[in-house]
């Protein structure tokens, strides 16, 4: 009974201690994950409320057109500095229009890029493609001088590179030569926003619709 009882103890010291350190590597996770964020944030040319209304700009428009499309077509939203970028494929000309229409009515959207082509929906092996190459083009561009990594966001579409951010002209053709460069590229089209190099790096957002 003696040695069954010390068991007992010993399995409940190990239990404890295995829940304590989880916990500590959760608390730690969540400290360090906040860390990144803040730098993130802090590194970005948006205002803090600005990266954040382009998320939920993302995912309004992300479920208005889905509900829309009804399984129709492969849409992609990309919202930076509420300029909305569209990609993919739609079965139709009224279908991409009407994609463009709703995107445009989501609260603080100002401009829409309205790059869908007409076709079938692409494979997933396209799209495994894409992004392969997207991140062979971010990890390009952490390794240039000329351009702030977290300034631009890159979105690829059936081989073409789109480019959206707030940049100088210089950052703008430093970061199109380095997605050029890149293997299995085949188009860079430039979404850019201009800055001067004397603007503040946080710029203030523009006034928008409600």
């Amino acid at each position: 009974m003696r040695r069954r009882s010390a068991a007992r103890r010993w399995a409940t010291v190990v239990l404890a201690s295995a829940c304590a350190l989880s916990l500590q590597a959760c608390v730690e996770s969540l400290i360090i994950g906040g860390v990144a964020t803040g730098v993130v944030v802090a590194a970005d040319r948006r205002q803090p409320e600005v990266i954040f209304g382009d998320q939920r700009i993302e995912v309004v428009a992300s479920n208005r057109i889905g509900d829309a499309l009804a399984g129709q077509g492969h849409v992609n939203i990309t919202s930076y500095n509420y300029m909305v970028l569209l990609t993919g494929e739609v079965p139709s000309a009224q279908v991409k229009a009407n994609t463009e229409r709703i995107a445009s009515e989501v609260p603080q959207v100002k401009t829409v890029i309205n790059e869908l082509q007409i076709a079938g929906a692409s494979s997933m092996a396209s799209r495994s493609n894409d992004s392969y190459i997207t991140s062979k083009v971010k990890s390009n561009l952490l390794g240039a001088d000329k351009v702030g990594p977290t300034s631009i966001k890159v979105v690829t579409e059936a081989g073409v590179v789109y480019l959206l951010g707030l940049v100088t002209r210089e950052e703008a053709d430093a970061a199109t030569e380095i997605a050029r460069g890149t293997g299995g590229v085949q188009k860079v089209v430039r979404v850019f926003e201009y800055v001067t190099p004397t603007q503040s790096p946080k710029v203030t957002p523009p006034v928008t619709k409600k």
